[in-house]
């Protein structure tokens, strides 16, 4: 019911905490001083003691504690946003820094997009969690402990006694209720990460899925998944409805029986008629502190059980401080073996060298492993065995900052952000002159279109989608050349844009590939023709290596890739 390592995180919530709980008892007693002069008022009139014209002051009274109450309950809920707000911004910077010790081999521990809704969704859970449900944990046990002594002084402590032994059934409920739902409820938080991750990926893949008909495969899988969700879902409403039901019961039936006992002691005489009143109007708070608990019990379960998946990530074992950097230009691969899951191997012992200032392919049908190779490369996972080299060190020791400044990816799809053309190219190099700007968006033959437009003050749309497919990748060999790295990789940087695009960036490439370490993965073959030297990747190995023409000679994998590639980009024009 309480989750001590959420309070420890965020100790400076306590004070919020503590305050909305004190503004909550202040606004309970407002309400016992209206009731109390509601009580004695209706008294003294049923008696006439009093005559109308002496409510004034009673009325005034009441008046004066309803606007009291007024701003209790808005200052205890300003504390309650108070208390989740300090524990979002911890928790996120939290998650954030954690990030940033794992570095790009997060994705080993945790998908990015369970990694997204942890962040923003995960934590807002936590909102009602910290603003409403621990407040209101001690509360609802503060006031029944008031309301007994209130009773038993200012009405019968018999009928006070009663209604304080029904209050624990409440929390006994919940009790019970918790047993269950803690289960549920992370299978609940599972399925429901699991299906956003699965949507996400589908999304992002959709090209490649339409490209070789899966798209029917995924549509089937994404509807089991949404299937099994709506099950979960329906078992943690159908969870929350019974325990509300029952919660219910005790609370009202329990304020029934109070009432009851009451007005038997008034019809006895042992009661005035404003102790009866009192009793009667008050016999409810007994029960709706820890109601209201009950309520917001059920959210708070799905903010633990959200907090469960933070702490595990954020308890995942970090790698050691990696403090060497790359002092070289030359990449090796020796047995290199790698697996995404432990079920299926993807690379099966690789080995393949990249010189310094060495032009290099990579090619291969989908799927075969190019694009894990840069993942390697660049550090973003780790070689499930054998040894990848940098400069003649292990990947192993150096540090993502020396790696990140060495090596420059370009791949499909780069990210932009809105913002503007220069805001976006600043990001590769930080003190670049406007006339440095200029120079690379000349050499990518961008210049004259953002000359038309705002200069270098071209304001881009997220992800720049105010351009076209061959804009957008010319922009991010622009932003590439700007960061000026000993190391390219190119992986697939050249599809799925227009063909004048395509031979602006592979001249570039060629270019490039004459003053720094080069590496052109691609499924053209025809864009590695020049490439000093060529690996054919099937099936997760590699089938051969060499030049263009020695592999065409040796009429297997690469040649047999190349009469069928060649076959279909002349097909149509013989008739011509």
């Amino acid at each position: 019911m309480f989750d001590k390592r959420l309070m420890q995180m965020c100790p400076e919530s306590k004070k919020y905490i503590a305050l909305n709980i004190l503004l909550q008892f202040l606004e309970l007693c407002l309400n016992v001083v209206m009731i109390v002069t509601i009580a004695i008022s209706v008294q003294n009139l049923y008696e006439k003691i009093w005559t109308k014209d002496k409510l004034t002051l009673p009325a005034l009274l009441i008046v004066v504690t309803v606007i009291l109450r007024f701003f209790t309950t808005r200052y205890a809920a300003r504390m309650s946003y108070l208390a989740s707000r300090t524990v979002k911004r911890v928790m996120r910077e939290k998650i954030y820094a954690k990030l940033l010790r794992l570095g790009t081999s997060y994705r080993e521990h945790v998908t990015t997009a369970e990694l997204v809704q942890e962040a923003v969704e995960g934590v807002e859970q936590l909102e009602s969690y910290f603003g409403q449900y621990v407040p209101q944990f001690f509360y609802a046990f503060m006031a029944p402990i008031a309301l007994f002594f209130l009773f038993g002084f200012g009405g019968s402590f018999q009928v006070a006694a009663v209604l304080l032994i029904c209050v624990p059934l409440i929390p006994g409920a919940i009790m019970m209720v918790q047993k269950i739902a803690k289960k549920i409820l992370a299978k609940y938080w599972g399925q429901y990460t699991k299906l956003g991750s699965t949507f996400l990926e589908n999304l992002q893949g959709m090209t490649t899925l339409k490209t070789y008909q899966a798209d029917e495969y995924k549509n089937v899988e994404m509807n089991r998944e949404s299937e099994h969700f709506r099950k979960v879902t329906m078992a943690v409403l159908t969870m929350q409805l019974n325990s509300v039901t029952i919660m219910d019961f005790v609370a009202y039936g329990g304020a029934a029986l109070g009432i009851l006992l009451a007005t038997k002691a008034f019809i006895g005489g042992s009661l005035g008629l404003a102790n009866v009143i009192f009793m009667i109007l008050l016999s409810a708070e007994f029960f709706l502190p820890m109601r209201r608990l009950g309520s917001y019990f059920h959210v708070a379960m799905n903010g633990m059980a959200a907090s469960d998946k933070i702490f595990r990530f954020l308890s995942e074992e970090e790698p050691e401080r990696k403090t060497e950097t790359v002092e070289g230009e030359e990449i090796e691969l020796k047995n290199v073996c790698f697996a995404y899951d432990k079920e299926r191997e993807v690379l099966h012992d690789i080995t393949l060298s990249i010189p310094a200032k060495g032009f290099i392919g990579i090619v291969g049908e989908s799927g075969s492993g190019k694009s894990t190779i840069a993942s390697l490369i660049m550090g973003r996972h780790t070689p499930g065995s054998g040894s990848l080299t940098i400069g003649k060190k292990e990947i192993g020791v150096l540090s993502e900052e020396s790696l990140m400044k060495s090596i420059t990816y370009v791949g499909t799809s780069a990210a932009f952000f809105k913002g503007t053309v220069r805001e976006n190219l600043l990001l590769a190099a930080p003190a670049a002159s406007d006339a440095a700007l200029w120079k690379v968006l000349t050499d990518c033959v961008l210049a004259d279109f953002l000359k038309s437009q705002d200069g270098l003050d071209t304001v881009l749309l997220e992800n720049a989608s105010n351009l076209s497919g061959g804009q957008k990748q010319r922009l991010a060999l622009a932003r590439a050349l700007l960061h000026d790295s000993p190391i390219y990789i190119f992986d697939e940087a050249t599809s799925n844009i227009d063909i004048e695009s395509e031979e602006t960036i592979l001249s570039l490439i060629r270019k490039l590939a004459k003053t720094k370490t080069v590496i052109l993965i691609t499924h053209r073959l025809a864009n590695v023709v020049d490439t000093d030297r060529v690996y054919v990747l099937k099936d997760g190995a590699v089938a051969e290596s060499g030049k263009h023409e020695e592999l065409l000679e040796n009429d297997s994998v690469y040649a047999k890739l190349w009469a069928v590639q060649s076959a279909l980009e002349t097909y149509g024009k013989e008739a011509l």
